[in-house]
């Protein structure tokens, strides 16, 4: 989160608001009645991310399986622990639905952050442009100027 350079940020960024996306579609689709399958489907589909879609293709499959929803999060290591971890004990309490809703109000909280520290890194690199431009045309007025003045004088 404290990282100096502007491109961590705006992957930070990027990863967390794919992680609310699916999370809060997923949520509302299941607590919405949808089979947890179609549920999984919809979401994959419409992600807006590549990655997370297969990764919640391999949710699905492993649901079919038998197996739970948490360990494919897991092992993809595509998401943080704490949300495979909340996942998890929503899948052993029943109220997944819940548990994803929550996920994707405290990522909603973290891209708020994230949001909040680009734009302190983008404000100090818009004055610095700003500067060079501004720069760049007081020599371009100036420079001819002192050099027709130099050639005045010297001649």
């Amino acid at each position: 989160m404290g990282e100096p350079s502007f491109f961590p940020v705006v992957g930070q960024l990027c990863s967390k608001v794919a992680v609310t996306r699916w999370t809060r579609t997923l949520g509302t689709l299941i607590s919405a009645g949808v089979p947890i399958l179609d549920a999984i489907n919809v979401t994959s589909e419409t992600a807006g991310n590549e990655v997370f879609s297969k990764m919640l293709y391999n949710v699905q499959n492993s649901i079919r399986q038998g197996d739970t929803f948490a360990g494919p999060l897991r092992q993809s290591k595509t998401v943080d622990l704490i949300v495979s971890s909340m996942v998890s004990v929503g899948e052993e309490t029943g109220d997944l639905d819940k548990m994803l809703m929550k996920v994707a109000d405290n990522y909603d909280e973290q891209v708020d952050v994230l949001v909040a520290s680009l734009m302190s890194l983008l404000e100090p690199i818009m004055i610095l442009v700003l500067g060079a431009v501004v720069m760049t045309i007081v020599l371009a007025i100036f420079l001819p100027m002192i050099q027709i003045i130099t050639g005045l004088g010297g001649g």
